[in-house]
């Protein structure tokens, strides 16, 4: 493994209005290497990253490129020094074509300059093979699944050559299958010589692909730049939140299947499942597994009124519903949707803490004038704000400035406060710490054993076993079985991959 330091960050500090964000942060990253950045939600990672790509300017301490001492006044400038970055949130123009997104930055030498674009779309294809997606580059990226545009943004960072390469939660949206072509092009691009900083909350993947580590904890070091391979699990959770990891054993839970909570008959869809059949029963954790493509957030967006059901019935407690839209799911039918993209479904980044969490709870405690104060719904979400352990300065702060984690917190809380009969959960866990995914699993939990009907949709494998009651497979918008959950890992994740590829 080369010792050459590619780039060298020391005694980085940042705060930011009521919140010291790093201080003292080191990190050293070596050529040819792949190093882990962990911590908490909002324990600095983001921040740090920012700061190595110019959005943000440290308050103190500095950054050696090559050992060259280096300050980039912007992302364009770190880019033409070799610094790429694939955030966790999307960065992608939607109406724009793929091919144009991936090169935006260099779609024309000079201001009204033509763009050659059948020379850009064929320029484009072996970036996107790379990644592993067969896509025509003319395709509008609005289009595309979360998944895919996960992968255009990483063809875009790669296109650029970068000698430094951050990824913040890569393999987020990604299936395993996925996850694995990523795998092997970053041991590629690590064998060329790109170092490359690793963000993730999936601890196994970390210590399967990482040769150095990082920990951050409330915005300082507790590991700096060490090889990977003297620590195991139970070591990185230690760094990370101050104590080992506490793995609930839980028992299967008892159901009362006498009658649906919900209920489709022979449902078909615009958005192309037909003659689908499904129950879910009260308290019942329902969980669906698939492939990225599957179906299964146009199946839950389908209950709460966003795709059109075009053929069969909808039951609630037995009765056919028609649902139109989100607010009436919600306001009519206490149907809840807690989205799998937090940033352009679940939340208005430019709108505070309070605003976000309360959005589905004014209806209901509004006066008959429609009057509302903003002491009624910190009244109504404080207590799901502080059980999730939101950290934010107060519930003004706008949710664009919140860290990821803090974010799917709030998307989270809202929900919470609405106290909905039948909650549907996409991807609860995308992005989000160890001590926030446990804490998230028992409320999910919790919920359940209140009453609750939860519609659980995860590629997390691990995730939808420790939860699920019964676990629906689906493939092509089709559902290919219906499974009990006896919490037998290897059994259970056997026998739903051999549902899919059968």
């Amino acid at each position: 493994m080369s010792q050459q330091i590619t780039l060298k960050a020391s005694g980085i500090s940042k705060s930011f209005p009521g919140v010291q964000a790093l201080q003292n942060v080191e990190i050293e990253l070596h050529a040819g290497s792949i190093h882990a950045l962990l911590g908490e939600n909002g324990a600095g990672k983001s921040t740090l990253i920012k700061i190595l790509t110019g959005v943000y300017q440290p308050d103190e301490g500095s950054i050696n490129l090559l050992g060259q001492p280096v300050r980039f006044s912007d992302t364009n400038e770190a880019r033409r020094q070799g610094i790429a970055v694939v955030h966790q949130e999307r960065h992608l123009i939607p109406r724009f074509s793929v091919g144009e997104n991936l090169f935006l930055d260099r779609l024309g030498e000079k201001a009204w300059s033509w763009v050659d674009y059948p020379k850009l779309y064929e320029e484009a294809k072996p970036w996107l093979a790379a990644v592993g997606l067969d896509l025509d580059p003319q395709t509008p990226v609005k289009q595309l699944s979360v998944a895919k545009m996960q992968l255009v943004e990483i063809a875009q960072a790669i296109s650029q050559k970068s000698r430094v390469l951050l990824m913040d939660e890569p393999t987020a949206s990604l299936t395993p299958h996925e996850t694995e072509k990523l795998f092997a092009l970053l041991q590629k691009l690590k064998d060329d010589g790109v170092t490359i900083v690793f963000v993730s909350h999936k601890l196994e993947e970390v210590l399967q692909i990482c040769d150095y580590l990082t920990v951050l904890r409330d915005g300082q070091n507790t590991c700096t730049s060490q090889p990977i391979a003297q620590y195991g699990r139970q070591d990185l959770v230690q760094l990370m939140i101050g104590r080992k990891e506490q793995i609930p054993a839980w028992q299967t839970r008892e159901v009362n299947r006498q009658s649906p909570k919900l209920e489709l008959r022979q449902v078909s869809t615009e958005a192309g499942h037909q003659d689908l059949n499904l129950q879910l029963y009260p308290g019942e954790i329902l969980g669906f597994y698939g492939l990225i493509g599957a179906g299964r957030s146009e199946l839950a967006k389908s209950l709460i009124g966003y795709f059109r059901m075009t053929k069969g019935e909808y039951l609630l407690d037995g009765k056919a519903i028609h649902v139109s839209g989100v607010s009436v799911a919600r306001d009519r039918y206490a149907i809840g949707y807690l989205s799998e993209d937090r940033k352009s479904e679940g939340l208005i980044l430019q709108h505070d803490v309070l605003q976000n969490s309360g959005i589905t709870v004014w209806r209901k405690i509004c006066s008959k004038l429609g009057w509302l104060s903003d002491q009624q719904v910190t009244q109504r979400v404080s207590p799901s704000i502080d059980k999730l352990e939101v950290k934010t300065p107060s519930l003004a702060q706008m949710v664009g400035n919140l860290s990821g984690g803090n974010q799917q917190k709030i998307s989270v809380a809202k929900w919470l406060a609405a106290q909905v009969e039948i909650l549907i959960v996409d991807e609860p866990s995308v992005g989000i710490d160890i001590k926030t995914k446990a804490y998230l699993h028992e409320l999910i939990r919790e919920l359940a054993d209140q009453g609750t009907s939860i519609l659980l949709i995860t590629s997390d494998m691990p995730e939808i076993i420790t939860l699920a009651d019964r676990i629906i497979v689906m493939d092509d918008f089709a559902i290919k079985g219906d499974l009990p959950n006896n919490r037998n890992y290897e059994a259970m994740s056997t026998g739903i991959m051999n549902l899919i590829h059968s």
